[in-house]
C-alpha cells in the first residue's frame, strides 16, 4: 500500500520542480498549474496500477483525493492520508491505528497539492507523441539521480488538466494513473481535513511529532 503514495509523492516532486527547454512544454505546464491554482478546492478520483514484469507484479487499485491549498485527504485500499497544512495523519484500517506526524519544513514539504498546481527547476521536459488526439503528452526526466527515471503527464488539451500520468522508477515499477472524476471548488471546511479519534473507537493514537 505505501507504493501508492510514495508514488503520489514522487509525481508531485516533479510537477513541484519541472523545468521545460520546450517552450511549448513550458508554457502548457504554466497554464495547467495557473488554472488548478484558481480553484478553492479539487477532488479526483483515480484509477491506479503497478506492474513489474520481472518480479510479476501487476497491482490495481482507486485512489480518490482532495486538495484545498496546502490541506488534502488521500484514500485508497484501507488507508488515508489526511493533512491539515501542519499536521499529517495516517490511519490504517486493517489494525485500526492512526500515525500521527509533523511537517517540519512547510515550504519545503511536498503535497499533492503541489501535484496539481505548481513547478520550478531540475527536471526537463518536452512535448512528446500522444496516441489521444484529444490529449498532449508531457515527457518529464530528471537532471540528476533520483529515485525514478522518467515521467509521463497526459493533460487534457481542452481543460487543460491532467489526465494520467505514469512513472517508471528504477527498481523496474511502473506506476500508472489515470484520472476517472475531476471536480473542482468542491464545498470543504477544517473538518475534512482533520483526523477526529472521537469517530473510531478503540484507534490506537501513534504521536510521532
Amino acid at each position: 500500500m505505501k507504493t501508492i503514495f510514495t508514488s503520489l509523492f514522487f509525481l508531485s516532486t516533479i510537477i513541484a520542480f519541472s523545468q521545460a527547454k520546450d517552450p511549448k512544454a513550458a508554457a502548457l505546464l504554466e497554464e495547467v498549474s495557473k488554472k488548478a491554482k484558481g480553484y478553492k478546492s479539487i477532488k479526483v478520483e483515480l484509477s491506479y496500477s503497478m506492474v513489474n514484469t520481472k518480479a510479476n507484479i501487476n497491482e490495481e487499485k482507486t485512489v480518490s483525493l482532495l486538495v484545498s491549498g496546502d490541506k488534502y485527504k488521500m484514500a485508497a485500499a484501507g488507508q488515508t492520508v489526511i493533512c491539515d497544512g501542519k499536521t499529517i495523519w495516517t490511519y490504517i484500517k486493517e489494525s485500526n491505528e492512526v500515525q500521527v506526524n509533523a511537517i517540519e519544513n512547510k515550504d519545503d514539504a511536498l503535497t499533492p497539492s503541489k501535484l496539481l498546481t505548481s513547478y520550478n527547476a531540475n527536471y526537463k521536459s518536452k512535448i512528446i507523441k500522444s496516441s489521444d488526439p484529444a490529449t498532449e503528452s508531457v515527457e518529464l526526466i530528471p537532471n540528476t539521480s533520483k529515485n525514478f527515471t522518467k515521467a509521463i503527464l497526459g493533460i487534457d488539451k481542452a481543460k487543460k488538466q491532467i489526465k494520467s500520468f505514469t512513472l517508471y522508477d528504477k527498481s523496474g515499477n511502473t506506476f500508472t494513473y489515470k484520472v476517472k472524476t475531476y471536480v473542482t471548488d468542491t464545498p470543504v471546511t477544517d473538518a475534512d481535513f482533520s483526523f477526529d479519534a472521537k469517530k473510531f473507537p478503540g484507534v490506537e493514537v501513534i504521536d510521532m511529532r
